[in-house]
């Protein structure tokens, strides 16, 4: 079955309790909708002394609207679809954020993301805009999608603003079939590859930071 459904001209939101025990339900009687996330758990990694670290302040990320919410967006011939009965179990905005801090602590350069609120001394202030967060049918509806994940990254020295570099990441990965887990296993991979390359750019940008 094609798991997608093509997004309707106006949209009301109703509004309802909701249960959390492996699915969530907006209304009586409807469909359960299965909750899925991305954002793999990379184990820690070590950094070395405080002392030859440099500090990396992140501003909120940019997020495309139609893929920042819990719905899995997808492209067939240039039309947006939400794949039906599946929601992320937090908005992809949230989600990918939290990977990106879960990136940055597997990563073993010397770059430490500051976290909002923190005190510690940012060297640079780093920018990410996510441009593409979407499973694209590039052989029709029918067939695999295949998952884009494209990210543009910026960073400026904080106490000039000086433009530091300024790069584009992206990652296509394949699903295995047009089953909604394999699609999310696609999700998941594109996201790693794209901030494994993403923190060693930045770990790298650093390089002259002592």
């Amino acid at each position: 079955m094609n798991p997608i459904r093509f997004i309707p001209r106006a949209l009301a939101v109703a509004a309802a309790a909701m249960a959390l025990t492996g699915c969530i339900t907006l209304l009586p009687k409807t469909e359960p909708v299965g909750l899925y996330r991305f954002g793999v758990e990379p184990v820690a990694a070590a950094k070395g002394p405080p002392g030859a670290l440099f500090g990396v302040f992140k501003t909120p990320t940019v997020f495309t609207r139609a893929s920042a919410g819990d719905r899995l967006l997808t492209i067939t011939n240039g039309e947006a679809a939400y794949i039906a009965g599946a929601r992320w179990v937090s908005p992809a905005s949230i989600l990918f954020d939290e990977a990106v801090a879960r990136a940055f602590e597997a990563d073993p350069g010397r770059a430490r993301l500051i976290g909002r609120g923190e005190v510690a001394k940012a060297d640079l202030v780093l920018r990410l805009e996510v441009r593409s967060f979407e499973a694209v049918y590039v052989d029709g509806p029918k067939a695999a999608p295949e998952v884009l994940v494209q990210v543009r990254g910026v960073i400026n020295r904080n106490n000039d603003r000086a433009l530091v570099g300024d790069q584009v990441f992206e990652a296509r990965v394949k699903a295995s079939n047009n089953r909604v887990g394999a699609i999310v296993e696609a999700y998941d991979e594109a996201t790693a590859k794209v901030l494994t390359d993403l923190t060693g750019w930045v770990s790298a940008s650093g390089a002259g930071i002592k």
